[in-house]
C-alpha cells in the first residue's frame, strides 16, 4: 500500500532502493532549507504529546486545536509527521490528533505477527478517542491509515463523526483489482515480498525516508524510523494485506454509515485507479472524491494546499 514504483531493489540491496514517486519539496538553497525547518520546528513547539493504552500497548499520538476531534492514521513507512500540515489549518476549529501507529517512532512495538491485526489496529483508534474523554471523532487516514480507517468506519460506525481517505481505495476495491487486473497484481509484487520471511532485514532507516526532501523534516523521520521497528512495519503486510492466488472478497457487504471524502493522487504507482471506480457503492451516505492529477501516493507531500483546502471545505459544508 505505497506509492514505490521499483520495490524489487528493496529486498535486493540492503542500501536503498529507487523510487519513481515525485515528492513536493522546497526549492533547494539556504533559504528553501531555513523554511522547512522553521515550518517543521514551529508545528513541534505547538503540539501537546500523550499517550493512549490498548491492552497493554501505548500508542503515541500529537495534540493540536480545540473543538470537534480529528483522528489522523498514517501509513507506511511514516509517522505523525506526515500530518504537520493538516494539522496546522485544522486545529484552528478541531482539536487535531495525529498517532503513530502500533510499531512505528514512539509507541509500543509488540513482537508477533498476530498484533498487527487489523481488529487491534482499529482499536487502537478507539482507544485514543477514548484517551481524549469523547466518544466519536472524525477519522482520517493515509495509506495503511487509510485502510485502518476504513475498517473503523465499518465496524465502528457509533464512533465514526466522518470519514477522510487518501490513497488507499476502499479493499474491496482493491481486492477486486488485485483478482482481475495484471498490472495492479504486477504493480503489487513489493507486498508480496514484503510477506516474505525475514524482509524487516533489508530495511533501513535512510531507504525509509527517501521520499523526504527537506532537511530538517528528513532528520526527524530518520529518528523516528530508528526508533521503529522494521519486522512490525511489515508485520501490516503480512497479516492484513491479501494474498495470492488473489479472489473477490465475497463476504456481506458492510457500508459506511457517515458521509466521506476521498482525496486521490493519481500517480500512485502502487494503487491504480481502477481500484477507485464504484466506491460510492460501499457508502450509505454522501461520497465525495477528489482526484490530484499531479500528485503520487504521498498526496498529503505532494499537495498539502489541495488537500487542506480540499479537508477544511468539505468539514465547513
Amino acid at each position: 500500500m505505497k506509492s514505490i514504483h521499483r520495490l524489487s531493489s528493496l529486498l535486493r540491496r540492503p542500501a536503498g532502493f529507487a523510487a519513481s514517486l515525485l515528492v513536493l519539496c522546497l526549492l533547494p538553497g539556504i533559504a528553501g532549507q531555513s523554511q522547512g525547518q522553521t515550518a517543521l520546528l514551529d508545528i513541534e513547539r505547538k503540539v501537546a504529546h500523550g499517550y493512549a493504552t490498548n491492552d497493554g500497548v501505548r500508542i503515541h499520538y500529537a495534540r493540536l486545536g480545540e473543538g470537534p476531534l480529528v483522528v489522523m492514521i498514517h501509513g507506511f513507512p511514516d509517522c505523525w509527521l506526515t500530518w504537520r500540515r493538516p494539522m496546522e489549518a485544522l486545529a484552528r476549529d478541531h482539536e487535531t490528533v495525529a498517532i503513530d501507529q502500533r510499531g512505528y517512532n514512539l509507541s509500543d512495538r509488540p513482537k508477533g505477527v498476530e498484533n498487527y491485526d487489523m481488529s487491534r489496529l482499529v482499536s487502537d483508534v478507539a482507544a485514543v478517542i477514548r484517551a481524549r474523554g469523547r466518544d466519536r471523532a472524525i477519522i482520517m487516514g493515509h495509506d495503511w491509515g487509510g485502510a485502518v480507517a476504513w475498517t473503523f468506519a465499518m465496524t465502528r460506525p457509533e464512533m465514526t463523526e466522518r470519514l477522510i481517505i487518501l490513497n488507499l481505495p476502499h479493499p474491496r476495491g482493491l481486492r477486486h483489482e488485485l483478482a482481475t487486473n495484471l498490472e495492479q497484481q504486477k504493480n503489487s509484487a513489493y507486498a508480496r515480498r514484503f510477506q516474505q520471511e525475514g524482509a524487516h532485514t533489508n530495511l533501513t532507516a535512510e531507504a525509509l525516508a527517501f521520499w523526504i526532501k527537506d532537511p530538517a523534516v528528513k532528520a526527524r523521520y530518520l529518528e523516528a524510523f530508528r526508533r521503529s521497528d522494521f519486522e512490525a512495519m511489515l508485520n501490516y503486510y503480512k497479516r492484513n494485506y491479501p494474498r495470492e492466488p488473489y479472489t473477490e472478497d465475497e463476504s456481506p457487504v458492510i457500508k459506511v454509515q457517515c458521509p466521506v471524502l476521498m482525496i486521490h493522487g493519481l500517480k500512485d504507482t502502487a494503487l491504480g485507479q481502477g481500484a477507485l471506480n464504484g466506491n460510492w457503492r460501499y457508502v450509505e451516505k454522501d461520497f465525495t472524491l477528489v482526484t490530484v492529477p499531479e500528485a503520487g501516493h504521498f498526496v498529503q507531500e505532494d499537495a498539502p494546499d489541495m488537500v487542506t483546502r480540499s479537508i477544511r471545505a468539505w468539514l465547513a459544508r
